[in-house]
């Protein structure tokens, strides 16, 4: 513990030579330097971090004398965050002030709030108060200690450094070894304040240290990146322990925690790998696919199926069985398709898993849909929604009695629009119900009724159960006949919200959906108060956005909307967009609020087309529209809103987008 003390002694007094505390002196009497030693020179850095840890590596048994307790009391004053925040006459904000990141009222806003917060970390201010992103924090941070600021990725990372230390100790303390040069190792990190850190490093490393700036989500990317490339799979082991596998026996409720289970069997290993880096992906389902010579695996991230890589055959049977012995199916059954679920958890992520196989000429497909509840569960202004459409859809949301649609294709976003919905609803107030097949995401605020046709529990008899239970909120995860749709018209019209899907084009195609499962004009008119259609469309990827020249069939849509071609951005390709320049989706909508003029239309039976001349007519704004202003946004491409709105290489004429929603 001597050398301990000792270190932290030495580190205060060199701190405190440095920023000497102020005495009153008399009149025109300069204070004499403390121990007649001549005072630093002023241009001396104050936070030359490097210099300090080059000053503790020199001491190795500093004497203890006694005082180590009171010694490291005094030192942790002089370095906690909470002290930085007051004591230093410069921080963090005050360097985002002088790059012109924050303005004076801005500033005198944060130290308010700062002396408020009883002069906590001014960090953990800015971000509260949302002044500037984490970059510039991190720059700043740079700057204050003079040192560099750099985003890293795992090109950036020699492999050699990352493996100077052990990955669960670099993962604890939000650190990254990016280099070696000599006998120093080039250390990333977001905290270049602690020196005690970046001592213990020096120690573990044994080589000397010097550290860069970075961000936090860099530093955890890139070691998610490099811990997946260092596990190794033997794929001749696991080939050779197929026959052991396939005659092993668990539960449902054995599965546990995936990344625990990393060091079992070689079949278990690599099923958990496909999911565990398929959630880290964000990838929405998973496909296992034999063909005549190998095993293909891929991912569907964004929309877009991905390749993961090919297997050897041999492997196929012993994965499909490890899947359906965790999903509780018929491993013995390959000729009849089979359905089931999953309950995993996945670095303490509740992941749920449905399962579907088919069987197919070279053995049985297999596909995964990953539903991860944390990534439903937004508020409606997280979906894209522009404010105006999120204002109008939050005061239907509200309404006491009536129906709600949303409609769009398959993996167009509705499940997640209308959890969203149901997320504002206060359900200790309301008994909110719901009734799918299948229940994707379990919600803990209502009570929800899966779906099982074999026994007789369809749409329509759990909804006439349903409302003998004297529901608020109904949701129905799909109108798909004439006896659902009459008892969710019936239940609106008798003091219920009915919220719910269609798969219908545009919002007004919904309209005469109806009538044609036999729904008269009338009772929609009377029942129907909104409907919302959306689709999904790709975010261009921030790591690689750019100004780039549109293709000749492109550029007339942009010309005939006003866009100037400066104005429209792609994603060049990058490691973190897999060099499909996306990364995520956002919504684009189109929301149809039944008012006395439609309401008319539908007791006339007016035809689609009129409805949806109608409809734009009123300034509303389209599928077709809400893409075209993300386009401006800078959000997307227009080859993404041509893609999902159904015009890009299907119609010569400029004129056809003034007819977006037709088929």
């Amino acid at each position: 513990m001597a050398r301990i003390f000792g270190l932290r002694f030495k580190e205060k007094r060199s701190a405190e030579e440095k920023w000497p505390a102020k005495e009153k002196q008399p009149a025109n009497e300069q204070p004499a330097p403390a121990n007649d030693q001549p005072a630093p020179a002023n241009d001396q850095p104050a936070n030359d971090q490097n210099d300090q840890i080059g000053q503790i590596g020199q001491i190795e048994s500093f004497p203890d004398n006694g005082g180590g307790i009171e010694e490291i009391s005094g030192l942790s004053m002089l370095y906690s965050p909470e002290q930085d925040a007051v004591s230093q006459v410069r921080d963090v904000a005050d360097v985002l002030s002088e790059m012109g990141k924050i303005t004076a009222d801005q500033l005198s806003e944060l130290r308010r709030m700062q002396k408020r917060k009883g002069n906590c970390d001014v960090c953990q201010v800015i971000k509260e108060l949302e002044m500037v992103d984490e970059a510039d924090i991190s720059m700043a941070t740079a700057g204050l200690h003079n040192l560099e600021f750099r985003r890293i990725d795992l090109k950036q990372v020699s492999k050699d450094a990352f493996n100077k230390l052990e990955p669960d100790y670099i993962k604890n303390n939000r650190i990254m070894p990016i280099a070696m040069r000599d006998d120093t190792l080039v250390v990333a990190t977001s905290h270049p304040a602690d020196l005690f850190i970046i001592e213990d490093v020096k120690r573990q490393a044994a080589m000397n240290v010097e550290t860069v700036v970075c961000l936090d989500e860099d530093i955890d990317k890139v070691h998610e990146a490099l811990v997946d490339e260092n596990t190794n799979y033997d794929l001749d082991e696991i080939i050779n322990d197929m026959t052991e596998v396939e005659v092993v026996q668990e539960h449902l409720d054995d599965t546990g925690d995936l990344e625990e289970q990393a060091g079992q069997s070689p079949v278990i290993k690599f099923v958990n790998y496909l999911i565990s880096n398929a959630v880290r992906e964000g990838a929405s389902d998973i496909h296992i696919e034999p063909k005549q010579k190998f095993m293909r695996t891929r991912y569907r991230i964004d929309g877009v199926l991905f390749e993961t890589k090919q297997s050897p055959l041999k492997m196929h049977p012993a994965i499909v069985s490890r899947i359906k012995i965790m999903a509780d199916l018929d491993i013995s059954e390959r000729r009849l398709p089979q359905d089931g679920k999953i309950k995993v958890s996945v670095g303490n992520r509740a992941i749920d898993l449905r399962i579907s196989t088919l069987p197919t000429t070279y053995g049985e497909k297999v596909v995964v849909r990953v539903l991860d509840s944390a990534s439903i569960m937004r508020g409606l202004e997280q979906l894209g929604m522009e404010s105006d459409v999120t204002e109008a859809f939050g005061e239907q949301v509200a309404m006491p009695h009536g129906i709600l649609l949303v409609t769009g294709p398959t993996g167009s976003g509705k499940s997640t629009t209308l959890y969203s919905a149901l997320s504002q609803m206060d359900g200790d107030k309301l008994n909110v119900s719901t009734v799918e097949d299948p229940v994707e995401y379990e919600l803990g605020f209502c009570n929800q009724v899966q779906i099982i046709d074999k026994i007789g529990l369809d749409f329509a008899s759990a909804l006439r159960s349903l409302l003998r239970q004297d529901p608020d909120v109904i949701m129905i995860g799909e109108i798909r006949d004439n006896e659902t749709a009459r008892i969710a018209v019936q239940a609106a019209l008798t003091g219920h919200l009915v919220l719910s899907t269609l798969h219908t084009n545009d919002a007004a195609c919904s309209i005469t959906r109806l009538v044609d499962i036999g729904i008269e004009p009338y009772l929609i008119a009377a029942s129907l108060n909104a409907v919302l259609a959306q689709r999904l469309v790709r975010k261009i990827c921030s790591n690689c956005k750019q100004v780039q020249p549109v293709s000749e069939h492109v550029a007339k849509y942009v010309k005939s909307e006003g866009i100037k071609t400066g104005q429209i951005f792609h994603g060049a390709g990058c490691d973190q967009c897999r060099g499909s320049g996306y990364v995520g989706r956002v919504g684009i909508y189109e929301f149809l609020v039944i008012d006395e003029l439609f309401r008319d239309m539908i007791n006339k039976d007016s035809s689609v087309n009129n409805m949806r001349r109608a409809f734009h007519e009123s300034d509303r704004r389209s599928l077709y529209d809400d893409g075209i202003l993300k386009v401006k946004q800078g959000m997307t491409t227009m080859e993404e809103v041509l893609r999902v709105t159904k015009v890009y290489g299907t119609n010569e004429d400029e004129d056809f987008v003034e007819n977006i929603g037709s088929d």
